[in-house]
C-alpha cells in the first residue's frame, strides 16, 4: 500500500518556501509562478498539492494561532498560581511560539490582512480573544494588588507590541536561546507592572 508521507513532505516544502517568500516579498508580491520556480516545479504542478496561494496563508496564520492559544492555556490552567506568575508563563510561551519559526511569525503578524472573508473575520476574532486573555490577567493582577497600571488595556497592548517586535531582530544563531529571551523579556515587562510598596508615613 503506497504511503502518503511523500505528499505530506512536498506540501511541507511548499509551505516552507511560501512562508519565506511571503515574509520577504509579501503575500501580494508573491505569485504562484514565483513559488513554483523557487521549488523547481511547473506552476501547474503546485495545484496538485494546494488549491491556492491563500490556502497557504490561511494555514500559516491559523496554525500559529492554535499554538499561541495552547501556550496561553497551559500558562493559565492552574488558577491557584499567582496572576503575575501566570502572566510570566504566558509571556515566555508567546516568545517560544514566535521564535519557533520566525518567518511564519512575521507572516502571521503582518500578512493576515490578505485573508479573504470569512477567514479574515475569524482571524481577527481569535486575535481579540487572545489579547483579551492577556488583558484579563493584567486586570486580575491589578485587582489583587500584584500588578499596578492605570490602564490594563493600554498595558496589555504595550506588552504584546513589545513581544511581537521580536521576529524583526531575533536570530536563531544568536547568543540567547528562546527560553533565555523569554525570561529576560518577562523580567523586564513585569518589572514595569510590578506593584510598588508605598512609602510609610
Amino acid at each position: 500500500m503506497p504511503t502518503k508521507s511523500p505528499v505530506r513532505s512536498r506540501k511541507a516544502q511548499i509551505e516552507q518556501k511560501a512562508t519565506a517568500l511571503f515574509r520577504t516579498r509579501g503575500f501580494a508580491g508573491t505569485s504562484m509562478r514565483e513559488l513554483a520556480t523557487e521549488l523547481g516545479m511547473e506552476a501547474g504542478s503546485l495545484y496538485s498539492h494546494i488549491r491556492s496561494k491563500e490556502e497557504l496563508l490561511h494555514r500559516i496564520c491559523f496554525e500559529l494561532a492554535e499554538l499561541f492559544f495552547a501556550g496561553f492555556s497551559a500558562a493559565t490552567q492552574e488558577a491557584g498560581r499567582p496572576v503575575s506568575f501566570q502572566l510570566r508563563l504566558a509571556i515566555e510561551s508567546h516568545v517560544r511560539v514566535l521564535t519557533r519559526d520566525v518567518a511564519a511569525s512575521a507572516v502571521f503578524l503582518h500578512e493576515w490582512r490578505h485573508l479573504s472573508e470569512p477567514a479574515r473575520t475569524e482571524f481577527l476574532a481569535l486575535r481579540e480573544q487572545y489579547e483579551a486573555g492577556f488583558r484579563r490577567l493584567v486586570q486580575q493582577g491589578t485587582a489583587t494588588g500584584e500588578l499596578t497600571t492605570p490602564d490594563p488595556a493600554f498595558a496589555t497592548l504595550t506588552l504584546l507590541a513589545s513581544l511581537n517586535w521580536l521576529p524583526t531582530w531575533y536570530r536563531p544563531d544568536g547568543t540567547l536561546t528562546p527560553d533565555e529571551i523569554g525570561h529576560r523579556l518577562a523580567e523586564q515587562l513585569l518589572r514595569g507592572l510590578a506593584a510598588k510598596e508605598q512609602p510609610s508615613n
